[in-house]
């Protein structure tokens, strides 16, 4: 059970977190996260978990392009191209974790958690990778319920898509 934050999630994404942890513990891969919109809530949670957190190697938080850029290796042009909320990004995000960390498995999250002007509010692009395996994306639209209804909203699928591939 997470320590920090228990009060304010839900027990299904608590019982998520427990099941990945334990999971990756058992395989003995490591976690790592690129967060943008979530601002390392991610992380956050992957450490909370008292006898797994070690299965948790490191958190990137970027949340601008040029962190994006400098932490993760996202080149200037695919964020030029595409936008920091894409899919390609979402994928460079990931991989970029994988290559400078040690991790087996690296999960990103980038997108709008609240009003970005002319932007869909809501709309999160997720990519998770494992060395090995194909990287796989995820497109969101949560809409206009709130930076912390988006954010909770990401914490379940960036968690669901670390289980999918620790199978």
């Amino acid at each position: 059970m997470t320590e920090t934050l228990s009060s304010d999630l839900p027990a299904s994404l608590e019982a998520a977190i427990d099941r990945v942890l334990k999971t990756a513990c058992s395989k003995e891969l490591r976690l790592a996260t690129a967060e943008s919109c979530t601002g390392g809530l991610l992380a956050s949670l992957l450490t909370d978990v008292s006898g797994c957190s070690h299965a948790f190697e490191r958190g990137f938080v970027v949340y601008t392009e040029e962190a994006k850029t400098q932490m993760l290796g996202v080149s200037p042009a695919v964020l030029e191209e595409h936008t920091a909320v894409s899919e390609p990004v979402a994928r460079a995000m990931a991989e970029g974790a994988l290559d400078r960390s040690p991790a087996d498995i690296a999960v990103a999250i980038t997108g709008y958690a609240g009003p970005a002007g002319d932007e869909e509010e809501g709309l999160v692009h997720f990519a998770c990778a494992r060395r090995g395996r194909d990287t796989i994306h995820r497109e969101a639209h949560y809409g206009a319920i709130g930076r912390g209804g988006v954010r909770l909203e990401c914490l379940k699928a960036a968690t669901k898509m670390i289980e999918e591939m620790l199978d």
